[in-house]
This record gives structure tokens, sequence and C-alpha cells, in this order.
């Protein structure tokens, strides 16, 4: 993980770098993010039972699978994924720094 698409490229080529030592063959070539993360948390709990009940066509919940929320941003800008915790922490995933903003 890194905190800019810059730091991404230099943990990548370092990556890259020790697959190379280790004997594999590696070329870098054609860099890209292709997933961003963002994290947050509100300043008090969600109640997430009431939250998937209501918001049944884009939001799944399954307690004995993940302890949160999963709410997928159907639009097409931006196309996020969210995963709603009931302490109040929020996790965004999404394709762009932009989509995750936003």
């Amino acid at each position: 993980g890194a905190t800019s698409e810059s730091m991404a490229k230099v943990a990548a080529r370092r990556y890259a770098r020790c697959l190379g030592k280790l004997g594999f063959p590696t070329r870098f070539l054609n860099f890209r993010i292709v997933n961003v993360l963002g994290t947050c948390s509100m300043p008090w709990a969600i109640k997430i039972v009431n939250f998937s009940e209501r918001h049944r066509e884009n939001a799944s919940y399954e307690p004995e699978l993940h302890p949160g929320v999963t709410y997928k941003m159907r639009d097409p800008d931006p196309k996020a994924t969210l995963k709603i915790f009931s302490p109040g922490s929020v996790t965004v995933t999404a394709a762009s720094v932009n989509h995750v903003e936003s």
C-alpha cells in the first residue's frame, strides 16, 4: 500500500526488483493503479441493520460472513464500494482518487 500514486509506483518497482533478485524474470511495464482505498470515521455509531434494510437494492449485510454492510454505488459516476461498520467507520474502494473523494 501507499499514500500517493507516485509512492505506489516506487513500491511496485521495489517489489519487481525483489522478484528479479529471487530469480524470477521481471519487466516493469504498463504500470497502472487499479483500486484506491479511502477510510473515514463518523463521530456517531451507525445502525447497520436498519441501514441495510432501508437500502436493500444497493446494500448487503451478512453478519455471518462480514461484520459490516457492503454498499455498492451503482451510478456511473462515481462507481465505488463502501464498507460500513457499526462504530461509524467507513471504507471506500474505487478506481481512482477522484471517485473516492467524491
